[in-house]
């Protein structure tokens, strides 16, 4: 396999999953990011865990989506995150869930 048709491929797999997002996103409440994946999700409950420097957070999810190309089953009925990292909760009103019917 050469670098051209590796490349065509992750291009088509980031494209079907942009439109698996399109299909889906309008399923879900909140859009959650951490620095590893981007979530969508219809509950989420973010714990801080640790005292000073030592924080981290325990972010739970149910009825979740995975951004994740790699994966091959997106949707997960509980998902658990623990990190050090920022992680981003947001609560969508219907109306941003409304994805361009147009490509990029």
């Amino acid at each position: 396999m050469s670098s051209e048709d590796l490349e065509k491929y992750e291009t088509e797999m980031e494209l079907a999953l942009y439109r698996e997002y399109r299909d889906v996103v309008g399923l879900f409440t909140y859009v959650v990011e951490t620095e590893r994946r981007f979530y969508l999700a219809n509950g989420v409950d973010v714990v801080v865990r640790g005292e000073g420097a030592e924080v981290f957070f325990e972010v739970t999810m149910s009825d979740a989506w995975v951004w994740d190309i790699y994966r091959p089953a997106r949707f997960a009925k509980n998902v658990r995150v623990i990190t050090f990292k920022d992680v981003n909760v947001e609560e969508l009103a219907k109306s941003d869930l409304q994805v361009p019917k147009g490509g990029f």
